[in-house]
């Protein structure tokens, strides 16, 4: 089991979670930017640092994450195609993205991006503060104890 996140838009707080739970359960961490992050220096953390090209961080991420890993992104697009082959995705405000959930979620994007496009709905710049940390914090601790309890039983069954 290896985590990835799409560094390029990571809030801070998320970043400091996840590094004190990789660390503190020896799970390997992998972010993914397309410019350098401040990361604490652990064996358990690594660092790639993509191309300046739109998407690149993605791609990355879509070519190397496996099945039986986590990652964590803002990019629904991305989101959609790693669920669509199997991977657990949730973002930075605690969503957890399902195959139920994220055409709808998807499409949903798409529709904004539209109408932005076209001078209709413009952008509210969304906050992050304590109720999405925490609702991230909630989702995240939910899923990697399920996913860490799934591979020690596979694990066992091998």
């Amino acid at each position: 089991m290896r985590i990835w996140i799409d560094g390029d838009s990571c809030p801070r707080q998320v970043r400091d979670i996840v590094n004190a739970r990789c660390i503190n359960e020896k799970i390997p961490l992998c972010y993914v930017a397309n410019r350098e992050l401040p990361l604490p220096d652990s064996e358990f953390i690594s660092f790639v640092l993509s191309s300046p090209a739109a998407d690149s961080a993605d791609d990355y991420i879509a070519e190397h994450a496996s099945e039986g890993d986590l990652i964590i992104t803002r990019d629904i697009p991305l989101a959609a195609s790693l669920v669509e082959s199997g991977r657990a995705v949730i973002n930075d405000r605690g969503t957890q993205f399902t195959k139920n959930n994220v055409r709808e979620r998807l499409a949903q994007r798409d529709f904004m991006q539209m109408m932005r496009e076209v001078g209709v709905g413009q952008d509210k710049g969304s906050s992050y503060g304590a109720k999405e940390v925490k609702d991230f914090a909630s989702c995240f601790d939910r899923l990697l104890v399920q996913m860490l309890r799934e591979e020690r039983f596979k694990r066992a069954s091998s």
